[in-house]
């Protein structure tokens, strides 16, 4: 599998995260995979989603439709 470079994406934080920390993720937007990472290491692994499974995923959280 070919590597991808992420050096020059611009990671955004996602907009639940608040300013004291905790568990946030980012995300790069406009890439055919959309590669999510933990803000608190942004030198570790990013984990890459294909964008209509991202998609689908944050359709699915901002409608409730996740449980526990």
């Amino acid at each position: 599998m070919r590597a991808i470079d992420l050096s020059s994406v611009a990671w955004r934080k996602s907009s639940y995260s608040n300013e004291d920390g905790g568990n946030c993720l980012e995300v790069a937007d406009a890439l055919p995979l959309v590669p999510v990472r933990d803000s608190k290491n942004p030198t570790g692994p990013a984990l890459l989603i294909a964008a209509p499974a991202w998609g689908a995923f944050v359709d699915g959280v901002k409608g409730g439709g996740l449980s526990r």
